[in-house]
């Protein structure tokens, strides 16, 4: 996002929808989605509620979209580490892991719009809940294939092992009770992918 000193000039370029969305993410990250209501997000956004209701049928329709977008980039890191390590699954898991890795620093005083969000909504039922769980479902079956790919003696293991580490070290940047998260995130995963490498070759036979 765009420093405040440089927002006005962003948002006067900005579709009415971009603005809107745009508007709400830094809202919502720093304030909380309970804390931020529509018209504070019309004033950031340099609109009216009638326009927002025009493109979001309620403010949770609008978190739901927000947490869509955040989610769209974590499924973009996957495509990208598949695209750069084509055929080679533990490079593609090293490579996600770098990933969350290099973006722990915005969470130490930002914090994780999932974890954040669910801790803002109980309801189960709530869209933005739905968007996360689906989100999370997605990304539990992309690394599970990816431990699969890479022969690991216990692909279901091991992708849950990485996830908790992944989680971990995000809750634990934001929380800032462990120092050094990215490099201990990395070190972890690949223990993690070494433990669980299998000793058999591509056709199955021992090495």
């Amino acid at each position: 996002m765009a420093s405040t000193l440089r927002r006005p000039s962003r948002v006067a370029k900005l579709p009415p929808r971009e603005r809107i969305l745009d508007a709400a993410e830094e809202l919502f990250q720093r304030e909380g989605i309970r804390q931020v209501g529509v018209q504070t997000i019309a004033d950031r956004a340099e609109t009216t509620k009638m326009a927002i209701y025009r493109h979001f049928e309620t403010k949770d329709a609008l978190v739901a979209e927000w947490l869509r977008i955040v989610a769209a980039d974590y499924r973009a890191a996957f495509d990208r580490v598949e695209t750069e390590y084509p055929g080679r699954p533990e490079e593609q898991i090293l490579g996600l892991a770098r990933f969350i890795a290099e973006g722990l620093p915005s969470l130490s005083y930002r914090g994780c719009p999932f974890i954040n969000s669910l801790a803002e909504l109980p309801d189960r039922l709530h869209p933005a809940r739905q968007v996360i769980e689906d989100h999370k479902a997605h990304q539990a079956r992309r690394l599970l294939g990816m431990c699969t790919q890479a022969q690991m003696s216990d692909p279901g293991q091991a992708a849950a092992e990485i996830t908790f580490v992944l989680e971990g070290a995000q809750v634990s940047t934001q929380n800032g009770s462990i120092d050094q998260t990215g490099d201990r995130l990395m070190r972890i995963v690949e223990g993690i992918v070494d433990r669980h490498r299998s000793h058999l070759g591509p056709q199955g036979a021992a090495d």
